[in-house]
């Protein structure tokens, strides 16, 4: 079980990754793909370089609010749902209390 304080760096590692524009882009081009993406189309979508996308991609991985899976040579990235909605749980509570 995890603790609070595993619990709010984890509350932090996903607001954080939610603060930036590009890694916003990228969750709302991946639910509008249905919850899954290829890598592909991120670069399709965002005007910056691949070592940013990269970095972007790395940064919503690590919060868990992707999961990237292995196709051949290419990834796909997966919207990972539960934890989103955990996040929801968490600031919807602070409305709340």
């Amino acid at each position: 079980m995890a603790t609070k304080t595993q619990d709010l760096k984890a509350i932090e590692k996903i607001s954080k990754a939610l603060g930036d524009r590009n890694r916003l882009n990228i969750l709302q081009h991946i639910t509008k793909k249905g919850g899954c993406a290829q890598c592909s189309e991120i670069h399709d979508i965002i005007d910056l370089a691949q070592p940013s996308i990269s970095h972007h991609v790395k940064i919503l991985t690590e919060a868990g609010l992707i999961e990237p899976e292995k196709e051949g040579r290419n990834f796909k990235y997966t919207l990972n749902t539960s934890v989103l909605n955990d996040y929801l749980k968490f600031l919807e509570k602070l409305k709340n209390d």
